[in-house]
C-alpha cells in the first residue's frame, strides 16, 4: 500500500468523523438549523437558544464592540416581563398552563444569570428595541422547549411570536423591561451611596473638634471644623438619595397592553391591569398600568427624571471629590489640610511625588454621567408621534451611569474617604494667622473698624489676634469669649450623627 494511498484513506476517514459529529465540508462550520421570517429563510446554529431575527440583528448591528450580554439588568429586566405577561395571558384565557409554567422556568433561569451569553447582539441599534425584544422572545422560547425535554427550534409547541410575545409589542415591552432594570438597580446604587455617607459621617465625627478656617471664593471666611465639613458631605449626598427615590416613582408606571401605539390591539380585556399585578409581586415594587397608554407608549418623563437623578449624584459627588483634592493640595506648596491615602505613584519623572487618583477618577466618572445625561435628553425629545426610537440609548446610558457611579461611589470609600487622615499642624497655623475672625467684631467694634484692622493685618502680614493684643482692643476674657475660633463654628448648635 503506496504511502500517498494511507494519507487519502485517513484523510476520507477523518471527514465521517467530522460529518458524524454535526460539522460540513470545508468551511462550512458547525452543524444548524434553517429558520425562516418576513424575509426568508436563515441558517441559525443548531446549539443557538437565539433564532432568525438575532441572528439578523448580528448582521445588521455591528457598532460599539458590546452586547446584551454587558447588561444583564435589562436581559433580566425582559425575562420579569415576559413572565409577568406569560401569568396575565393564562389568567384570561388565552395562555395555556403549560405554556406559561415553561415560560417561568425559563425567565428564572434567565434572571438566575444563564444563558446570558445567548444575548449576542448590539445594544446599539435601530428599531426602538424590536431585536433586543426578539432575542429575548427566541431564547425564552428555546429555553422553555428544552427545559421541557423538546428540541431547539420547535416553535409549534412554544413560538417567539405567537407565546412570548402574546399580547405585547416591543413598544411596551421593552420600556417595560428598561424600568425593571433602572429601578432595581437603583437599590443597588443607594445601598453604596449609603455606605459612602456612613464613611463621610464617620470621618465627620472622627474630626469634629478639628479647628480650620472655613472657605467662600477660595478666600478665607470664618472658622469651622473639619467634621463639619465632612458632616456637609454626607448631609448633601443624603439629599441625593431623596432625589433618586422621588425619581423612581415614574418607573413604576408602565405603559404594558398598550401594544404598538397604546390602542391595546390585540390584547384581551384586563391583560394589562393583571400583568402590572403580577409583575410587581415578581419585583416587589408598587407597579401600576399608565391611565393613558397612548401617552404612556411616547413619553420618556420616567427616564429623563431617572437620568436627571443620576446626574445630580454624579455632580454633588464631584463637587465633593474635589473639595478633597483641594484640601489635600501641595502638599506642602497647597493648602495640605488633609492627606488622601497614597495609590499609586504619581509621576513617572518626579520623585515623590503623589496625585489624588481616586478623587481624579470620581471625575472622571461624573463628567460621563452628565454626558449621557445629554443623550437621555436629546433622545427623549426627538421620538416621532406615537413612539420613541430611540429608548435603546436611553437604556445604555442610564444603566451605564448606574454601574460607574455605584463602582466609583464604592472606589473612593475603600480607597480614599476611609483612608483620609488630618494635618493639625497645618489646620492650627492657618487658625493662628487668618483675618477671617475679625467678622466676629462686627457688633463690638462696628465693620468699619473691623475693616481697618483687617486692611491692617494683610499689610503687615500679622494675624487678626496678634493685632488686637497689640493694640489692646480686648482684653483677653473679651478675647476668649467673642473670638475663639472653637465658639465661631456654631458646633454646640448642631447634633451630628
Amino acid at each position: 500500500m503506496s504511502l500517498e494511498y494511507t494519507a487519502l484513506k485517513n484523510m476520507a476517514a477523518g471527514v465521517v468523523l467530522l460529518l458524524s459529529a454535526g460539522y460540513a465540508l470545508a468551511d462550512a462550520g458547525p452543524a444548524t438549523r434553517i429558520e425562516h421570517d418576513l424575509l426568508g429563510e436563515k441558517a441559525v446554529p443548531a446549539s443557538a437558544y437565539y433564532g432568525i431575527q438575532t441572528a439578523r440583528a448580528l448582521e445588521n448591528f455591528q457598532i460599539s464592540g458590546r452586547t446584551l450580554s454587558d447588561y444583564p439588568e435589562l436581559i433580566a429586566g425582559f425575562a420579569h416581563t415576559k413572565m409577568a405577561a406569560a401569568r396575565a395571558n393564562t389568567d384570561v384565557g388565552k395562555m395555556d398552563r403549560k405554556v406559561r409554567d415553561a415560560i417561568i422556568k425559563a425567565g428564572e433561569a434567565i434572571i438566575a444569570g444563564r444563558y446570558h451569553d445567548q444575548f449576542p447582539i448590539d445594544p446599539y441599534q435601530g428599531g426602538a428595541g424590536t431585536s433586543t425584544n426578539m432575542n429575548t422572545n427566541e431564547v425564552m422560547a428555546n429555553v422553555a422547549l428544552e427545559l421541557t425535554g423538546h428540541k431547539l427550534g420547535e416553535y409549534d409547541i412554544i413560538e417567539p411570536h405567537d407565546h412570548l410575545n402574546m399580547s405585547q409589542s416591543t413598544n411596551d415591552s421593552y420600556p417595560t423591561a428598561l424600568k425593571v432594570a433602572i429601578f432595581n438597580n437603583n437599590d443597588a446604587l443607594v445601598a453604596e451611596a449609603e455606605k459612602l455617607i456612613a464613611s463621610l459621617r464617620a470621618k465627620g465625627n472622627e474630626f469634629i473638634d478639628v479647628l480650620k478656617m472655613g472657605r467662600t471664593e477660595m478666600q478665607d471666611a470664618v472658622p469651622m471644623t473639619l467634621g463639619q465639613e465632612f458632616h456637609a458631605f454626607a448631609a448633601a449626598l443624603e439629599a441625593e438619595i431623596a432625589f433618586l427615590r422621588d425619581a423612581e416613582k415614574p418607573l413604576f408606571t408602565i405603559n404594558m397592553g398598550a401594544t404598538a401605539i397604546g390602542s391595546g390591539l390585540n390584547a384581551p380585556e384586563d391583560y394589562a391591569r393583571k400583568t402590572a399585578v403580577h409583575l410587581a409581586k415578581q419585583t416587589g415594587k408598587p407597579i401600576v398600568v399608565a391611565e393613558d397608554l397612548f401617552a404612556a407608549t411616547w413619553d420618556q418623563h420616567a427616564f429623563v427624571a431617572a437620568s436627571a437623578a443620576l446626574r445630580s449624584l454624579a455632580v454633588k459627588l464631584s463637587k465633593i471629590s474635589s473639595d478633597l483634592i483641594l484640601l489635600s493640595s501641595g502638599p506642602r506648596a497647597g493648602l495640605g489640610e488633609i492627606n488622601l491615602p497614597p495609590m499609586q505613584p504619581g509621576s513617572s519623572i518626579m520623585p515623590g511625588k503623589v496625585n489624588p487618583v481616586m478623587a481624579e477618577l470620581m471625575n472622571l466618572v461624573a463628567y460621563r454621567v452628565i454626558g449621557n445625561d445629554v443623550s437621555v435628553t436629546l433622545a427623549a425629545r426627538n421620538g416621532q408621534l406615537q413612539l420613541n426610537a430611540y429608548e435603546p440609548l436611553e437604556a445604555i446610558a442610564i444603566l451605564d451611569s448606574q454601574r460607574l457611579l455605584t463602582n466609583a461611589m464604592r472606589t473612593l470609600r475603600e480607597k480614599c474617604v476611609d483612608g483620609i487622615t488630618v494635618n493639625r499642624d497645618t489646620l492650627e497655623a492657618y487658625i493662628q494667622r487668618t483675618v477671617g475672625i475679625v467678622t466676629a467684631l462686627n457688633p463690638v467694634i462696628g465693620y468699619e473698624r473691623s475693616t481697618e484692622l483687617a486692611a491692617e493685618a494683610y499689610r503687615t502680614n500679622k494675624g487678626i489676634l496678634e493685632i488686637i493684643r497689640e493694640k489692646k482692643i480686648l482684653t483677653e476674657e473679651q478675647i476668649a469669649e467673642i473670638l475663639d475660633p472653637s465658639a465661631l463654628t456654631g458646633l454646640d448648635k448642631k447634633n451630628y450623627k
